[in-house]
């Protein structure tokens, strides 16, 4: 998609997207075919629910419409969350995933896998697990150390209800 392309649709989307209190992570198009993919990845700090998803999808199609931003052809228009598995980049994803298992990759070409326990504006607050029965040790990292980020999914973790339960 073309520098220009990406910037008309976002501010295109952006202001649709705000009206549903809703942050645009990403827009992409790509080629399926014959025809072209619209993606439009959303979030907010509290997830963000198909509902939510459905119309939105509803007012950016009569946006698009209405306007030439996706030029002449067919295209697919797809709304979206960002998936489980998604970079952290931002530093509203790091504190969206405060309380989540991080697998961070440094910057001296190190890995480590912690838990975020708290984010500000230079770094992380993690809990870094123990190994073979050791206690869980803390750990603090800055942003600039952090080459790569990305939440680990946990199938067996309790979630907050259960633990105060």
């Amino acid at each position: 998609m073309s520098t220009t392309q990406s910037e008309r649709l976002r501010g295109l989307l952006e202001p649709l997207v705000s009206a549903k209190e809703l942050d645009l992570e990403e827009i992409e198009v790509s080629r399926a075919g014959r025809r072209r993919v619209l993606r439009v990845v959303v979030d907010s700090e509290d997830g963000v629910e198909l509902d939510t998803c459905a119309e939105l999808s509803r007012v950016i199609a009569d946006t698009l419409d209405e306007t030439d931003a996706m030029g002449e052809g067919e295209y697919v228009l797809e709304v979206s969350s960002p998936g489980a598995d998604r970079p952290l980049t931002e530093h509203r994803h790091y504190v969206r995933a405060t309380g989540r298992l991080a697998k961070l990759t440094l910057a001296d070409g190190g890995e480590l896998v912690a838990r975020i326990l708290g984010v500000d504006d230079e770094g992380l607050d993690l809990e870094v697990p123990g190994v073979k029965g050791r206690k869980p040790t803390a750990r603090r990292i800055a942003f600039d150390e952090i080459a790569r980020a990305r939440v680990e999914i946990e199938f067996n973790r309790k979630d907050k209800k259960e633990e105060e339960a």
